[in-house]
C-alpha cells in the first residue's frame, strides 16, 4: 500500500498534490499546522472521490511533534512509504539590508529544518515498510528564487531554497545505493496563498508578462511534476530538478 505523507497540504501546492495523489491510489496523509477547516475540505474531496485520506496536525518545525506524526501516521494507516516535503513560509517583501536575524532566522528554521527532520523519518518508515524500498520516494518543493536569488524582496526564502536544493542533491546520493529517490520541483510564479503572506496577493499578475509564458502556473501543473517523480515512471529519475516556472 503506498502512503504519501504531504506536509502543508491544507492550501495551494500541497493541498493539490494531495488530490491529485489520491486519484492515482496513493493513501494520503493531510499534514496542516492550523488550518483545520480547510484541511478537512481537501480530505473530504478526496474521499467524495473515493480515494483515501487522514489528517494530521503538527507544527513541523518542532521535532517531536514530527516524531509524533509519524507514529500516528503509522499507527492509523501505516508505514510511510512516499514524502512530499512542501510546508514552508514566506515573510513580507524587503531588501536585505533591512533584515533582522529573528527574520532570517525564521526563514531557514520554518523552511529547512523541517525538510530535513520529516525525511529522516520518513527514512525510517520506508525501510520498516513492507512495501518495496525500491519504489519508495520523496520529493522536494523548492522553488525558482533558488537560482533566481528572490533580490529585493525574498533574497532569504531563495537562500532557504538553495539550501533545498543541496539537501536533495546530497540525500539523493545517500541513499541511493538502497534505491530511494529523491528529487524535487522547483516552481516560479505559481498562483497560491503565499503571496498573500509576503505582503502582495496579486503578484503573480504583476510578474506574468516578464515570463516567457506571460502566464503564472497553478498549483495543480506543479502536483503533476510532483506525482510523476514519486512514481515508478520517474525509477530512473534521482537527485533530478523540474522546474516549473513558465520558461523563467
Amino acid at each position: 500500500m503506498k502512503i504519501v505523507l504531504i506536509t502543508g497540504a491544507s492550501r495551494g501546492i500541497g493541498a493539490a498534490s494531495a488530490r491529485c495523489l489520491a486519484t492515482q491510489g496513493y493513501v494520503v496523509a493531510i499534514n496542516y499546522k492550523s488550518n483545520h477547516q480547510a484541511a478537512e475540505e481537501v480530505k473530504s474531496d478526496i474521499l467524495a472521490a473515493g480515494g483515501k485520506a487522514a489528517l494530521f496536525q503538527a507544527d513541523i518545525s518542532d521535532e517531536q511533534q514530527v516524531v509524533a506524526m509519524f507514529n500516528a501516521i503509522e499507527t492509523r494507516l501505516g508505514h510511510v512509504t512516499h514524502l512530499v516535503n512542501n510546508a514552508g513560509v514566506l515573510q513580507t517583501q524587503m531588501r536585505v539590508e533591512e533584515m533582522n536575524a529573528e527574520r532570517i532566522n525564521r526563514m531557514l528554521t520554518q523552511n529547512v529544518t523541517p525538510y530535513f527532520i520529516c525525511a529522516r523519518e520518513a527514512i525510517k518508515h520506508m525501510r520498516d515498510s513492507s512495501y518495496p524500498v525500491t519504489s519508495c520516494a520523496m520529493v522536494n518543493v523548492s522553488s525558482a528564487a533558488s537560482y533566481l536569488g528572490g533580490a529585493n524582496e525574498y533574497v532569504d526564502y531563495a537562500a532557504a531554497k538553495g539550501a533545498i536544493d543541496s539537501f536533495t542533491t546530497g540525500l539523493s546520493l545517500e541513499l541511493a545505493a538502497e534505491g530511494i529517490r529523491v528529487n524535487g520541483v522547483r516552481p516560479g510564479c505559481i498562483y497560491t496563498d503565499i503571496h498573500a503572506d509576503g505582503g502582495e496577493p496579486n503578484r503573480v499578475d504583476r510578474v506574468a508578462e516578464f515570463l516567457p509564458l506571460k502566464r503564472g502556473g497553478t498549483p495543480a501543473e506543479v502536483a503533476n511534476a510532483i506525482a510523476w517523480l514519486l512514481s515508478d515512471e520517474a525509477s530512473y529519475a534521482t537527485g533530478t530538478f523540474i522546474d516549473l516556472a513558465g520558461g523563467k
